[in-house]
C-alpha cells in the first residue's frame, strides 16, 4: 500500500507543477505579445487651420525594438448620401506631384523609446475641404520598402523579432484640411425633444465633450463627433437630463449648455 500510496503523491505533485506551469506561461503571454516596436500616433484627428500648409506630426515607439514605420495616404471622398470611400491621390495636371496630402519622411525609424516626427505637407485645390486618411504600419523592413538600411541590419532585425512572439499594430488617423477661406455658420436648434447642431458653413465643426447627465445618476462617457459642411446633428432630449458639449470651430470654442 505504502509504495502505491506514494506513487500517487508523486503523480498528484507532477499535475500540480504542469498547472504553475502553464499559469506562468500565460501570465507572460501579454509580455510576450508586447515584445517588439510599439508605436502610438497621439491624436487620431488633426486639422490643417487655412493659413498653413504645412503639419508635424509626432509618431512615438515605447516597445523594446526600432520600429520600421511606413506611411499611407488616401483621400477620403464623400457622396451625396453621406457614403464615403477612400482613393489614392491623383497627380496634378504636369503628372509631377500629387493633387493632395504627402508625407515627408513617409518611412521612419524609430528607436526604441524614442519618436519622429513627420512633416504632412498640402499640395493642391482647396476651395473646398478635403479629408484624408494617414496609416501608420510597423512593419519588417523589406528591400522594397525603401528604408534606408543595409541587408545585413535587415537580416539581423528578422532575427531578433523571430525569437519571441511579436504583435505589430499599426494605427490610423485622419487629416482635416479646411479651405483657404473657411467660413463657420453654425445653426443650434434647442426645441422640445431634440437638439440640433447644423452646419451651415463651409468648414468642419466639432462637438467635443459631449456628455449626457441623467438626474440623480453617474454622466454617461464624453463623445465626440464631427458635422461636415452642409450636414447636421441631432440627439434627443430626456426629461431630467443636462447635457454640454464644446461647440469648435477652427480656433473658436464655445462651451454649451442644453437642459
Amino acid at each position: 500500500m505504502q509504495p502505491h500510496s506514494g506513487l500517487r503523491n508523486y503523480s498528484d505533485k507532477g499535475k500540480a507543477m504542469k498547472r504553475l506551469l502553464h499559469i506562468a506561461l500565460l501570465a507572460t503571454l501579454p509580455l510576450l505579445a508586447q515584445a517588439g516596436p510599439q508605436i502610438h500616433i497621439g491624436s487620431f484627428y488633426d486639422y490643417l487651420a487655412p493659413d498653413k500648409s504645412v503639419q508635424l506630426k509626432r509618431i512615438y515607439n515605447t516597445g523594446d525594438a526600432t520600429a520600421y514605420v511606413k506611411v499611407e495616404i488616401e483621400e477620403i471622398v464623400y457622396a451625396a448620401d453621406g457614403s464615403s470611400k477612400e482613393v489614392p491621390l491623383a497627380l496634378d495636371a504636369s503628372s509631377v506631384t500629387r493633387n493632395g496630402l504627402i508625407a515627408s519622411p513617409a518611412r521612419m525609424i524609430i528607436p526604441s523609446s524614442g519618436s519622429q516626427s513627420t512633416r504632412l505637407v498640402f499640395m493642391g485645390e482647396r476651395s473646398q475641404e478635403r479629408y484624408f486618411r494617414l496609416r501608420f504600419l510597423p512593419v519588417v523592413p523589406e528591400k522594397e520598402d525603401q528604408f534606408a538600411i543595409s541587408d545585413d541590419d535587415r537580416q539581423d532585425y528578422k532575427e531578433t523579432l523571430s525569437a519571441g512572439l511579436n504583435v505589430m499594430t499599426g494605427f490610423g488617423a485622419v487629416f482635416v484640411v479646411h479651405p483657404k477661406d473657411s467660413r463657420y455658420d453654425t445653426r443650434l436648434d434647442d426645441r422640445a425633444q431634440e437638439y440640433q447642431v447644423r452646419n451651415a458653413g463651409n468648414a468642419l465643426v466639432t462637438i467635443d465633450e459631449f456628455t449626457d447627465c441623467p438626474k440623480d445618476s453617474d454622466c454617461l462617457a464624453p463623445s465626440k463627433t464631427h458635422v461636415r459642411p452642409g450636414q447636421s446633428h441631432s440627439f434627443s432630449k430626456q426629461p431630467g437630463h443636462r447635457y454640454s458639449f464644446k461647440l469648435i470651430e477652427g480656433a473658436s470654442t464655445k462651451a454649451i449648455q442644453v437642459h
